[in-house]
């Protein structure tokens, strides 16, 4: 089979995500004593959007079955082969994190990337690896966009959030692919709870700097306050030290330090997020607790933004809340 084929489809699946027709669309969504509420146009791009990522790579690990390890090497490592195309890529590693394969960044293949981080810390590979391991699944991280001139891990101002896909290949082998997480959305932006989450920021902000401190931490503090809203999101602030002074879920630990705090890869999330404040703001994506999960461990997508040169504040929505499933870590 010539796998040009799975290029057409995904460009086919592509162009019918703006379409009112909810054939593959999300299901609908429904509430005790509601009608059930219809996806609206931005989620079933999404969900087509998803699931053109995911039946790429199933298609990508079958046909490593099919073919073999060395030959799906290959093709898989062309930049003119039949899986690479309109930002569209695979990358294969073995189980020790060894890079087998990728299109733009040929310099790397045989190296020992276990301990690479994307620009804000998160070990991407060793945790791809693993959500690989036990069957695949969606992931989430920072990565630079392939150009023309290939992909330049060095240059930092260049990561954006991606959604991505990983799934064993073969024996002893898994690949994974990804897509710039605003490609979800139909319309220039972020996909709906990322873009929520992101003008929740900017409002926290806005409030700060015309209330004043004390007003705003109180506010962002309070379970009632204007900065918890209907999809659960809110706001937590602290100073650049990593000192926690404004959360609405987590009183006990106001005024505790927690810039030393580290996920189960080893991230120091807490500094990531401070360092990347005093930076300017911007994404992080990190592990944290799901409270309306049991506190189990969740990939989620951070946004921070500085207030003044004393405190900060973020928010972050969970990688389940975008992809409508859990990946477990």
């Amino acid at each position: 089979m010539k796998y040009w084929i799975v290029g057409l489809c995904l460009v086919l699946l592509l162009a019918c995500a703006g379409c009112v027709a909810e054939e593959g669309a999300k299901p609908l969504v429904e509430s005790p004593g509601d009608e059930p509420t219809p996806p609206s146009e931005e989620e079933r791009y999404a969900s087509m959007v998803m699931a053109a990522l995911e039946s790429y790579m199933q298609d990508a690990a079958s046909y490593a079955a099919v073919a073999g390890k060395e030959e799906a090497l290959a093709a898989f490592g062309d930049p003119s082969g039949d899986f690479t195309f309109d930002g569209y890529y695979i990358y294969a590693y073995d189980n020790d994190c060894i890079l087998l394969a990728h299109p733009y960044e040929p310099e790397s293949i045989g190296l020992n990337r276990s301990g690479w981080t994307d620009s804000r810390g998160m070990p991407v590979i060793r945790m791809a690896r693993d959500i690989a391991l036990a069957g695949g699944g969606f992931i989430t991280y920072l990565y630079p966009k392939p150009s023309d001139g290939g992909i330049d891990e060095a240059a930092y101002a260049t990561y954006e959030p991606k959604l991505g896909y990983v799934i064993p290949a073969g024996e002893g082998w898994w690949i994974g692919s990804g897509v710039a997480l605003a490609d979800l959305s139909p319309v220039e932006g972020y996909p709906g709870v990322v873009g929520d989450m992101i003008d929740l920021v900017g409002d926290g902000v806005a409030y700060a700097l015309a209330e004043g401190d004390e007003a705003a931490l109180a506010e962002i503090s309070d379970l009632d306050g204007r900065f918890v809203n209907a999809n659960g999101h809110y706001l937590y602030a602290y100073k650049y030290d990593g000192t926690l002074i404004g959360h609405p879920y987590l009183p006990e630990k106001i005024g505790s330090n927690l810039y030393d705090r580290v996920d189960m890869y080893g991230m120091r999330n807490i500094e990531a997020l401070a360092t990347t404040a005093a930076r300017g703001g911007g994404f992080v994506v990190f592990i944290w607790p799901n409270p309306d999960e049991g506190n189990r461990e969740e990939l989620k997508i951070g946004y921070v933004l500085p207030v003044n040169d004393e405190w900060w504040l973020g928010s972050g929505v969970y990688l389940s809340e975008v992809t409508g499933e859990y990946t477990p870590l």
